[in-house]
């Protein structure tokens, strides 16, 4: 597999597994429509080969923007997700990060460093 999507959580947030697996849904999609619509043959691309998506840990909010702000420099489609409070979080909590899908070794430029969750 060439291409690969990465979602950052933060795990200084301490969520359930549920709401985990929600909001790293929620910067799934966000961040494939992005590419969809800004990198249509890296979409393409990652579609074809079975949409490869990762997660990863980030401690905490600064390390989170940190990586958003790499994965921009470098072209990647990105999506920050912002929680609306209904349950566990205060509204506007940020809670991950979506990069890419894109080529993997740009992906792993951003995100290689951080262990798998």
């Amino acid at each position: 597999m060439e291409y690969k999507l990465v979602i950052a959580a933060r795990e200084d947030l301490n969520l359930s597994k549920g709401k985990m697996a929600v909001q790293v849904a929620h910067a799934a999609v966000s961040a494939a429509l992005e590419a969809k619509a800004d990198h249509p043959k890296w979409f393409r691309a990652w579609m074809d080969e079975g949409q490869k998506k990762v997660v990863v840990g980030v401690p905490d909010l600064e390390g989170l923007l940190a990586l958003e702000r790499k994965a921009i420099a470098m072209k990647l489609p990105t999506a920050l997700v912002q929680d609306a409070g209904l349950t566990e979080l205060p509204p506007g909590t940020t809670t991950c990060l979506g990069v890419g899908p894109g080529p993997n070794h740009l992906v792993d430029a951003v995100t290689g460093h951080l262990k798998l969750v």
